[in-house]
């Protein structure tokens, strides 16, 4: 089978799932990406050993890092020369790029199912060129792949009656993200007594609930633990001035590291100096937590985690973690006190953690999914 695969992959552990695609001995892969994502990458135009992965930078027309508003400028040129059996658009029902897509196959490869992607969880309002361009892609797909249960149900309201399979577009890279060596201890980067530390890894935007985060950490500072708390910040963003001035407030600024952006490996890393990772998401009028990857990146590591009940979240930590009301401080404090003081509590979710990602979330099942998916849709 020949699929064109376009998929906005940034980085060498988005690819991994390409990489386990093109392995397969009855697919043909060519795989497209816009052409700014080009330095993310390892290679931008490769085959596999087996002569059937070719990977092509395209450029873009239009507001490139916002889907909604561009799309591929010679997309027609690589579908009519490849003649796709299978045209896999990672790409949300709502854009331009779907949309885009769904003509050229109309006109230039009529036979080629066409399969496109939503981690779309929230109704959102919508313009009524928006709607126009969803009708239209939901008209022509023939399945579209959800990153979650709710995403599934949100395309049934909008009417659409294809197959929903729930495989999310990325997941986690075993390869980097691996259990850590040895079961890790407390500690404390810098410290001069152990202590207990609790990572966040994410973009430091009001939706991720970080002063949520803090003012847990905060609710610990002086309690009956073994050891002092502290808190590390991996990711960037607009609010980290504000965090900061929080924490000042809060008086746990001796407690908290903002660490910044890292690569996959640093992260993996860093994760492995954590005792848990919490993420206390909080849902606004036109977003909620569609997967929450740095969760399942701990997971992959055998770091426990706790997340809040917004959006996916426990859907994808099922019994591997613990869940918490969103935006309840004092329910996040009482969650991080039980597993901080509970090793073997630690421990049973660690291997659960990893057992849930190697089954449900790593780079490799999902591309084993993908790959069903494919032979199916082709019977």
């Amino acid at each position: 089978m020949r699929v064109l695969l376009i998929a906005r992959y940034r980085d060498v552990t988005m690819q991994r799932k390409v990489d386990y695609l093109a392995q397969a001995q009855d697919i043909e892969l060519c795989h497209i990406l816009p052409a700014h994502y080009r330095d993310d990458l390892l290679d931008v135009r490769q085959a596999s050993a087996q002569g059937r992965y070719l990977q092509l930078a395209v450029p873009m027309v239009g507001k490139a890092s916002d889907p909604h508003r561009a799309f591929y400028r010679t997309l027609t040129f690589h579908l009519r020369r490849f003649r796709p059996d299978i045209i896999h658009a990672e790409e949300e029902p709502d854009s331009l790029s779907a949309l885009q897509v769904a003509w050229l196959r109309r006109l230039w490869a009529p036979r080629a199912r066409l399969l496109l992607h939503t981690w779309q969880n929230l109704d959102r309002p919508k313009s009524a060129a928006v709607q126009w361009v969803m009708h239209q892609t939901l008209r022509a797909a023939d399945l579209i792949f959800c990153a979650n249960s709710e995403a599934v149900a949100l395309l049934r309201r909008y009417s659409f009656n294809g197959a929903t399979p729930i495989v999310p577009a990325i997941g986690v890279d075993t390869e980097i993200f691996h259990p850590c060596p040895e079961e890790h201890s407390v500690r404390g980067e810098g410290d001069r007594q152990p202590s207990y530390v609790i990572g966040f890894v994410g973009r430091l935007v009001p939706e991720k609930g970080i002063d949520i985060l803090l003012r847990a950490v905060a609710a610990l500072q002086g309690s009956d633990l073994a050891h002092p708390v502290r808190l590390h910040l991996v990711g960037e963003g607009p609010l980290r001035s504000e965090l900061q001035a929080l924490a000042m407030q809060l008086a746990i600024a001796d407690r908290v590291e903002f660490l910044g952006p890292r690569t996959p490996a640093q992260i993996a890393d860093l994760l492995c100096s954590f005792d848990l990772v919490a993420l206390p998401s909080r849902t606004t009028p036109v977003w909620k937590e569609q997967l929450g990857r740095a969760l399942l990146e701990a997971m992959a590591c055998g770091v426990p985690v706790i997340g809040s009940d917004s959006g996916a979240i426990p859907e994808v930590v099922g019994d591997a973690g613990l869940i918490v009301p969103e935006g309840d401080a004092a329910a996040l404090a009482d969650a991080m006190a039980r597993l901080l003081s509970s090793p073997e509590l630690r421990r049973e979710l660690s291997r659960r953690g990893r057992a849930r990602v190697e089954m449900h979330y790593s780079q490799r099942r999902l591309a084993e999914q993908t790959l069903a998916v494919y032979r199916q849709v082709l019977v």
